[in-house]
């Protein structure tokens, strides 16, 4: 195996301010804030600034082709421009519709998170942790959107450590939904090993049995921080170990955190950043991805908080007063008031679980 490397680089953090506009509606669940919160977050704790920060740039079609087939680039970007999507474009590209909604400033948007994934691989090239919340598009098809996702950055940065001549590649899906274009891009690659952990019976149905080059491990619902820890010492890490991968890419759904309202595992951050640290250990170049999070409560505890776990931060329990502030100004029209845990409201990391992690 590829062993890790000392990492005596620091984590870098790749974003970009464009992630503080929304196009989509107000019933859509990527209406909330995400992005924005996190970076704000993790500047208000201190945990962010001009020395740990890179930012995205904007992917063009050639880079976007590389992947993606050009006429589903070139209509991305005219749905984008027009801010309306032709019937064509809804029955051939799945643009328009209501899980793949077209807004001004899409296209920018998208390739903005290809981009950031790009350049996280390219960064994890030296031996160190690249993190990339706004990354995580795993649904994304060559010529189509699907699950809100117009173009797949993980696939990109799998690519990216495929053209720097690394042989192995994992990717880790930690999402409550199965990462299908991923797995579906590399089915036939043998350099790339998918795995996957999502929720059972949940959209798109797919990741039920492992394939030629993907491992699947679809979870029951109420699936718990110890079911976590136990399926990634007997499964995952003994897979990864046995791989070597000599660069790994991880995509952390907060969807898979209890509280989310698009998925019905019982996750806490804490055993979420518990799974992607032990994960991280096992390769010497890690990109670190988002994805799904429809709470943007959870989700903007989980991702800061994860951001302090990959640099072995302390995680204080008591928030500065304008961190507070922010987390209780959030707002979801998913997610009832009385639904909302205080937790949610006064603290990053969760409530410690009452059994101990292996």
């Amino acid at each position: 195996m590829n062993k890790p490397m000392h990492r005596s680089l620091v984590p870098l953090f790749v974003s970009s301010e464009i992630y503080r506009q929304t196009g989509y509606n107000r019933q859509h669940p990527l209406a909330i804030a995400r992005i924005g919160p996190v970076m704000d977050i993790c500047t208000a704790m201190g945990w962010l600034n001009a020395g740990n920060y890179r930012e995205s740039p904007i992917a063009n079609i050639a880079t976007l082709t590389q992947f993606h087939d050009k006429s589903y680039v070139e209509a991305v970007l005219q749905a984008s421009q027009t801010g309306k999507a032709t019937q064509a474009m809804r029955e051939q590209y799945g643009l328009g519709t209501m899980e793949n909604p077209v807004f001004r400033g899409l296209f920018e948007r998208a390739a903005t998170s290809v981009a950031g994934s790009i350049l996280a691989a390219q960064l994890a090239m030296a031996g160190r942790v690249a993190y990339h919340p706004a990354g995580g598009t795993h649904h994304g098809r060559r010529n189509k959107a699907s699950g809100f996702c117009y173009f797949n950055d993980p696939v990109f940065a799998i690519n990216e450590f495929l053209s720097a001549g690394l042989d192995r590649i994992a990717y880790l899906d930690l999402d409550a939904h199965h990462g299908d274009g991923v797995e579906d891009a590399f089915a036939t690659d043998q350099s790339v090993l998918c795995i996957s952990i999502h929720e059972k019976n949940r959209w798109p149905g797919t990741g039920l049995s492992h394939g030629r080059n993907s491992l699947n491990y679809p979870v029951p619902a109420g699936f718990d921080d110890l079911d976590l820890s136990h399926l990634m010492s007997v499964e995952v890490l003994t897979a990864l170990q046995k791989f070597g991968p000599d660069a790994l890419v991880i995509t952390c759904g907060a969807d898979a955190l209890a509280g989310d309202p698009l998925s019905k595992l019982s996750l806490s951050n804490r055993g979420l950043w518990d799974g992607v640290m032990r994960a991280v250990a096992l390769s010497p170049r890690v990109v670190v991805l988002g994805g799904g999070g429809y709470n943007p409560w959870t989700t903007a505890r989980c991702w800061s908080g994860l951001w302090a776990k990959l640099n072995d931060w302390e995680i204080p329990e008591k928030l500065p007063d304008d961190v507070t502030t922010l987390l209780r100004g959030l707002h979801c029209d998913l997610v009832d008031d009385d639904e909302i845990d205080p937790q949610w409201l006064t603290s990053i990391a969760d409530l410690e679980v009452a059994h101990e992690i292996a």
